[in-house]
């Protein structure tokens, strides 16, 4: 059986689709994977066949577009929606197309918003996923991203936002129907991004029922499944000046804000490194964001290009990053303290469930981020003796739990009761 996932986004929206491509390679199925154009020898390097989706998240982030979709105001995202949004969303729904020929299943992310679609053509079984509980409303908590405090029974209410960030694609998906899967304009089978022929798609969360408990409205359906993690540490080697590093003084912290691009990056700087000085603490500074020239390091920090986040992590103090999903797994599952400095859409989410939780400080807004609220919080992410402790606990959780295999037996069963006339049937691999 072939199974295509689709995958798009930064590189901590592709990571866990390799991990997952990976398992279910490994259980049997013939598997290939769909990620943007930046990350295709990320996808072969593991030995996974490609498939390219020429939707260049990093490059529209970096753009005057995605500035504006980072402001979060509305009226510069809608300027720029026709001149970059439009043409990455029509060329990624071109590429899903063509990349899901001769598949028996997919599988695909959130923002591939034509799934379904592709679901309906084929008539091959559909399971969607996401990092980020959006896709099923609950009463539990709001829509991550949309609000970011709880409004208890009205909770449910705010997922009705998901359908007004797709509205303005819905025209387009109506002409690429007709166009490319020889469709009428309108479905009688899709409704939204999840639901096909009356029936829920099967929903797969990959995150931790330990970072964030699972609502009992939701039904059997939706399944969070634990972090699909890809052990890149295992066999990396880090360079000698790290290394030195790292035995020549206390553990450091680590500070890096992923791709997110800071507005002012000299600014960030500055604001790190004064913070660094004022806590007292060693630091590894991620280069990601800019603003820092290799002449301008001072004793004590280590700048960093890269390294695998499970070979980094179990040797930091704490981890202080913007709050992505991929990053959080990193340091809860390294079982330290972890400080949240978000930008957008989920990061202040898992920034408050991490404090919640006690496995970190609260977390600092980019837009609130001083030297001095920073060095408070590295204070006491490196020195609160029950914080690291909590931490080291959540963390052993994490690691406890198969998430990938959790996933591989969710998508066995959905494959192994499609109806005969959705899939093409051949011998189902097994799972051990």
């Amino acid at each position: 059986m072939k199974i295509t996932i689709l995958a798009v986004g930064t590189r901590g929206d592709v990571q866990p689709y390799v991990a997952l491509a990976k398992g279910l390679q490994s259980a049997g199925y013939e598997v290939q994977l769909a990620a943007p154009t930046t990350f295709v020898s990320f996808v072969t390097g593991h030995g996974l066949p490609y498939r390219p989706l020429n939707a260049d998240y990093y490059q529209l982030m970096d753009s005057p577009e995605g500035q504006a979709l980072k402001s979060g105001n509305p009226i510069r995202v809608m300027q720029h929606m026709k001149t970059s949004v439009y043409p990455i969303m029509r060329r990624l729904m071109d590429d899903s197309w063509a990349a899901v020929q001769g598949s028996d299943a997919i599988v695909f992310h959130p923002k591939v918003l034509v799934g379904a679609h592709l679901g309906e053509a084929l008539r091959i079984p559909v399971i969607a996923t996401g990092t980020v509980p959006l896709l099923t409303p609950t009463s539990a908590f709001p829509a991550v991203g949309v609000v970011n405090r709880d409004l208890g029974p009205f909770n449910k209410f705010t997922y009705a936002a998901l359908g007004l960030v797709t509205k303005p694609f819905s025209g387009m998906i109506e002409d690429w129907r007709q166009e490319k899967l020889g469709l009428p304009a309108r479905s009688s089978a899709v409704k939204g991004l999840v639901h096909l022929n009356g029936q829920r798609l099967p929903i797969l969360y990959c995150y931790s029922r330990h970072l964030l408990p699972v609502p009992p409205d939701w039904d059997e359906s939706v399944h969070v499944t634990g972090f699909w993690v890809l052990d890149e540490g295992a066999t990396w080697q880090p360079p000698a000046e790290l290394q030195a590093f790292l035995e020549s003084g206390a553990p450091p912290v680590y500070i890096g804000f992923g791709s997110m691009i800071a507005n002012d990056p000299q600014t960030t700087t500055r604001i790190v490194l004064d913070a660094v000085r004022q806590a007292g603490v060693r630091a590894v500074l991620a280069s990601g964001w800019g603003g820092l020239r290799p002449a301008d390091v001072p004793e004590g920090v280590f700048l960093l290009k890269e390294a695998p986040h499970d070979w980094l992590f179990p040797r930091m103090a704490a981890v202080v990053h913007h709050g992505g999903a991929g990053t959080t797994a990193a340091g809860l599952r390294a079982g330290k303290p972890t400080l949240i400095c978000p930008f957008i859409a989920d990061q202040p989410f898992w920034g408050a469930r991490v404090a919640a939780l006690g496995a970190g400080p609260q977390p600092i807004a980019q837009k609130h981020l001083t030297a001095d609220a920073l060095a408070a919080a590295l204070v006491k992410a490196t020195r609160d003796r029950a914080m690291s402790e909590r931490a080291e606990a959540l963390g052993a959780l994490l690691r406890g739990e198969d998430g990938v295999g959790n996933a591989v037996r969710v998508i066995t069963q959905v494959v192994k009761v499609a109806p005969v006339s959705q899939s093409r049937a051949v011998p189902q691999p097994t799972t051990g």
